[in-house]
C-alpha cells in the first residue's frame, strides 16, 4: 500500500455514544457506513476516568462487523491485552510513554494475531515513536490530553501528523495514521491535509441527531483534503 493514497476510515469513539443503550449505539454505527468502532479503556490511574471493559466489548462484538479498534489508556496494560483480543478487539492501541514497556506489549499484541497501535499524547515529542514505526499498523496521534471527552483540538499535534506521514513515505511503510481528540469537520480537514487517514470522532459523530449523515459528510471533507 502506498503511504499516501491509503482508505479513508471514520471510526466513532463509543464512549461518546449513549452509554445506557450501548446495542443500540453499535447498531447505529453499523448503519452508518463508519469503518471503524473506537473503544476507549481507561483504568483511572493512567489517565484520570475510568470506562468499559472486556465484557462490553464481549458483549457488543456480536452485533456488528465493525473493525474494533480498541486504545488502551491504561497503566498495566499487559493485564488486558489478551482478554481484549478474546473479548473481539481487531486492533489494540498502546502508550509510547509506557517506555521500557513498549516493545513487550507489541510483541505480545502480535502473538495474539491482533494489529498493533502506537498512541502518543500531545506533550511527548513525535521522536519517541520512531524506534518501533516499521513495527507497527497504526499511530494514534492524540490530538487532546486524554482522559475525557469533549475536549478542544490542540492544533499544535498537526506537525506530529506530518513528521509521522514523512517517516511514512520515507521508508515505504503502511501504518495508518490515526487522529483522536477535538474531531469535527473542520479539524479532520487539517489532520487529512497533512497526512492522517484515521478519524476518531465522538461528540461531533454521536452527538448529531443523524450519525449516518454526519459520517458521510466527514468522508468527503476528508478525501477532499487528502495529502
Amino acid at each position: 500500500m502506498k503511504s499516501n493514497i491509503a482508505e479513508m476510515m471514520i471510526a466513532p469513539s463509543l464512549l461518546a455514544s449513549n452509554q445506557s443503550c450501548f446495542g443500540q449505539e453499535v447498531e447505529r454505527a453499523e448503519r452508518s457506513g463508519a469503518d471503524w468502532l473506537h473503544l476507549d479503556i481507561m483504568d483511572g490511574h493512567f489517565v484520570p476516568n475510568l470506562s468499559f471493559g472486556p465484557q462490553v466489548v464481549k458483549a457488543i462484538r456480536p452485533l456488528t462487523n465493525l473493525f474494533f479498534d480498541a486504545h488502551l489508556m491504561c497503566s498495566q496494560p499487559e493485564l488486558l491485552l489478551e482478554p481484549f483480543a478474546k473479548a473481539g478487539a481487531d486492533e489494540i492501541i498502546v502508550h509510547v510513554e509506557l517506555g521500557e514497556q513498549v516493545q513487550c506489549l507489541i510483541h505480545k499484541i502480535k502473538s495474539l494475531g491482533k494489529k498493533v497501535g502506537l498512541a502518543i499524547n500531545p506533550p511527548t515529542a513525535i521522536a519517541a515513536v520512531q524506534p518501533f514505526i516499521e513495527q507497527i499498523d497504526l499511530l494514534l496521534v492524540m490530538t487532546v490530553n486524554p482522559g475525557f471527552g469533549g475536549q478542544e483540538f490542540i492544533s499544535e499535534c498537526l506537525p506530529k501528523i506530518q513528521q509521522a506521514q514523512a517517516w511514512r513515505r520515507e521508508k515505504a511503510l503502511s501504518y495508518r495514521i490515526s487522529v483522536d481528540g477535538g474531531i469535527n469537520d473542520q479539524t479532520a480537514a487539517e489532520c487529512a491535509h497533512v497526512g492522517a487517514d484515521t478519524f476518531v470522532a465522538g461528540t461531533s459523530l454521536f452527538g448529531a441527531p443523524s450519525l449516518k449523515t454526519v459520517v458521510q459528510k466527514m468522508r468527503q471533507i476528508v478525501n477532499e483534503n487528502q495529502h
